[in-house]
């Protein structure tokens, strides 16, 4: 018999009742689970799914509030034109494991000292054990300007991090006359951390396809010190915006955008030194952070910045041994990847379940994340990397150099191998591949 139910109870009835996903409008007001995984994300998702196999219906419940679960990095494929939004997503009942139980609400604070969750509709949660997989957010609002920009469909500053704007991109790409076109990358964590550069490389691109690219100046204004944490891609992502002619400003983090006069105001994160750019395209990344419900609302389950603490390796809350964190929103010093989750998803579930059996963790992530560098319509470099930065690469051949085959495995492959495998715990990552193939090297 299986011995891990997920319980409702209604405080106005008083009735016990088990539940196999339901999202009912019935006045319950507190739940009993005995995993309870915050976040509907691919992390969470691909954790539930090994779960759900191992101990069957009634173990799991989910909480998340969203109707639909999107493949993130698709987004800049959309805004490169190369794929369309309905693409790039599920609803989320579909992609949740179906035995499961899903309370389709949203955390708004964190009691872990006495295994509680508090929801958006004042409902609360207990469980016996906790995998936060909330994910990070986009603060658009946090750049004076930027929202009213983006919101203008003729202000030509456009992002691909949120689907609301992602296929305003392109359209922007299409109506570019020339000036300025400025990239950027915030002063925060993010999550794809390649991101913001790979739509410059495509946009560049286009401007070649079309015959446009003498009219335009392209920039590439990081925040960052370096143009890639990993010196192996990045010494060649260097020879890349050489050779293109692309401009790169270390340091320089976008603080205002005025969409009426299309000028952006930057500053040196070292100097302190503020300069304004008109632009004819301004491709903007917006700050990020975890959930207020994180930052704001869960004692000492986090670190100063609001991400989840946990042991880099065990993915385990280094004070709350029955609580695992996955994805974007743990402070384990990966790039946060969908490959990252990938690598990540076996660790805490195997851990999750020696904990609950009563064993110490086994298992070890070794910071694996893989960032696809699309720098076009035709190559991309496959960058795969541990928690040394030092190159992790799959195949048997030196991946820091611009593919046509590598952009093929973007495109075609990698949505499949997310939607088939990771959503459905099937999928932890390349090792094994990485392993098979070394005989090749």
């Amino acid at each position: 018999m299986n011995s891990l139910k997920c319980l409702t109870i209604s405080r106005q009835h008083g009735l016990l009742i088990t539940r196999n996903f339901s999202t009912s409008n019935l006045n319950l007001a507190n739940h009993k689970c005995k995993v309870l995984i915050v976040g509907g994300g691919g992390g969470g998702t691909a954790v539930g799914a090994k779960l759900c196999f191992k101990y069957g219906a009634g173990s799991v419940m989910f909480l998340e509030p969203s109707d639909r679960h999107y493949y993130q990095p698709m987004f800049t494929l959309i805004g490169g034109g190369m794929k369309k939004l309905e693409n790039s997503y599920k609803s989320m009942k579909s992609v949740l494991p179906s035995k499961a139980e899903w309370k389709k609400d949203r955390a708004v604070a964190f009691d872990p000292k006495s295994n509680r969750v508090e929801t958006e509709k004042g409902d609360i949660i207990e469980y016996d054990y906790m995998v936060v997989s909330t994910g990070i957010e986009l603060n658009y609002h946090k750049i004076p300007g930027l929202v009213d920009a983006l919101e203008n469909p003729n202000s030509q500053v456009v992002s691909n991090y949120s689907p609301k704007y992602v296929t305003n991109v392109f359209k922007a790409f299409e109506k570019f006359n020339g000036g300025n076109a400025i990239f950027t990358f915030p002063a925060s964590p993010v999550k794809c951390p390649g991101a913001p550069q790979k739509i410059c490389y495509i946009f560049e691109h286009y401007l070649r396809k079309n015959h446009k690219r003498n009219d335009a100046k392209v920039y590439y204004n990081t925040a960052l010190p370096v143009i890639f944490g990993v010196k192996h891609y990045a010494d060649s992502l260097w020879l890349v915006v050489k050779n293109r002619d692309i401009n790169v400003n270390l340091s320089t983090n976008l603080i205002e955008v005025n969409s009426e006069a299309k000028k952006a105001t930057f500053e040196n994160i070292v100097t302190k030194e503020r300069t304004t750019t008109d632009f004819g395209l301004l491709h903007a990344v917006p700050p990020m952070s975890t959930p207020s419900a994180l930052r704001e609302h869960s004692g000492d389950l986090v670190n100063e910045l609001g991400f989840v603490e946990v042991h880099k390796h065990t993915m385990q809350s280094v004070r709350y041994p029955n609580v695992f964190a996955i994805g974007d929103c743990a402070n384990s010093p990966n790039s946060k990847t969908a490959a990252a989750v990938a690598g990540q998803c076996h660790v805490v579930y195997r851990n999750l379940v020696d904990v609950m059996e009563g064993k110490k963790p086994s298992k070890s992530y070794d910071g694996y994340a893989s960032c696809p560098l699309v720098t076009g319509y035709n190559t991309c470099i496959l960058a795969e990397f541990d928690y040394n930065l030092q190159p992790l690469e799959t195949f048997p051949f030196d991946q820091s150099k611009e593919r046509l085959s590598m952009l093929i495995a973007k495109k075609d492959f990698m949505a499949p191998l997310y939607w088939y495998g990771l959503a459905n715990g099937l999928w932890n990552g390349p090792g094994f591949i990485r392993k098979a193939l070394n005989i090749f090297r």
